[in-house]
C-alpha cells in the first residue's frame, strides 16, 4: 500500500475543539491531525490506502461521521503520493 498526504478543509469551523478532535479519533481519523490558521480549520491526513481515491473517500466518510461538513480537499502535488519504505 502507498501513503497519501492530503488535507480536508472544514466548513464553518474556525478551530477544532478537544471534543471535536476526540470525535474525529473515534470515527477512525487516528491518522489525521486537526489544524487551524486565520479562522480556517482542516485535518491533515497521512493515510495508507490502495489508491488516492480510496484514501480520500474513506477520510471524507469518517470526518462526516464525526459531524463535520467539508468545504474542499487539498492535495500537495509535491508530496501527495509517495511509496512507503
Amino acid at each position: 500500500m502507498r501513503m497519501y498526504e492530503f488535507d480536508l478543509l472544514l466548513m464553518d469551523v474556525r478551530e477544532v475543539t478537544d471534543d471535536q478532535a476526540d470525535a474525529l479519533f473515534a470515527a477512525g481519523c487516528d491518522d489525521g491531525t486537526p489544524a487551524s490558521c486565520n479562522g480556517t480549520a482542516w485535518i491533515h491526513f497521512d493515510r495508507q490506502a490502495t489508491s488516492l481515491e480510496v484514501a480520500i473517500r474513506s477520510a471524507v466518510t469518517q470526518v462526516q461521521a464525526a459531524g463535520f461538513t467539508l468545504s474542499k480537499v487539498e492535495i500537495d502535488v509535491a508530496s501527495a503520493v509517495f511509496q512507503q519504505a
